[in-house]
């Protein structure tokens, strides 16, 4: 397999996930900075112009949460999706909202351009990032945690996406002091092989 990615993005977390399930594959660092992504090379890859994308026998899978579940279903001896429905559920509830409101309200701060035509506007937004990521942070604590983990005492892909989130609180304005058990998270995945090596190859 070949994992495109940008550092510090959402894609590091198919990395770590990568990591978990003992899967071997070479990784493809784009300079998002000088535009790499959207060039015609990698538009050939994926059209969207964004990371991850995984080549994979049979083909190229795009967006996050799809990467993650393949790597579970490929690899179900790693155990990163629950047997139980209700839990795998939950789990991807909480990979859902981090998809569709915390990555959308992190991205206004520097890709205010995606919605707006005026710079007035990206400024409006990225005045906004740190009062709607803390917001995210409330709702994770009360109802994205259930322990040391998203699911309690089990890891699954709903925390290598979300620590990938997390790691990005300081930079968005959020007082992370202020979440003690954000903290706590951070550093119990900090603290796994899987992390240790993506951080090891730059990645994060």
């Amino acid at each position: 397999m070949q994992l495109y990615y940008a550092p510090r993005t959402i894609s590091v977390a198919v990395a770590i996930v990568l990591e978990e399930a003992g899967l071997d594959y070479e990784a493809i660092s784009l300079d998002f900075a000088g535009g790499e992504q959207t060039r015609p090379a990698y538009k050939q890859i994926n059209p969207k112009g964004r990371v991850p994308a995984l080549v994979v026998d049979g083909g190229i899978l795009t967006e996050t949460g799809a990467l993650l579940d393949y790597i579970a279903a490929v690899a179900p001896q790693a155990g990163l999706v629950p047997d139980d429905p209700l839990m795998a559920a939950r789990m991807r509830e909480l990979m859902y909202y981090l998809a569709s409101t915390v990555h959308v309200n992190h991205a206004h701060r520097l890709r205010g351009p995606r919605w707006a035509d005026k710079k007035s506007s990206w400024k409006d937004m990225k005045e906004k990032v740190p009062q709607t990521m803390t917001a995210c942070c409330e709702y994770i604590v009360s109802n994205g945690l259930r322990g040391p983990f998203v699911l309690g005492e089990t890891f699954s892909l709903a925390d290598a996406y979300l620590y990938v989130v997390c790691s990005w609180l300081e930079g968005d304005g959020v007082d992370v002091s202020a979440f003690p058990k954000i903290i706590a998270f951070r550093d119990t995945i900090e603290a796994r092989a899987s992390v240790k090596a993506v951080r090891a190859a730059g990645m994060l």
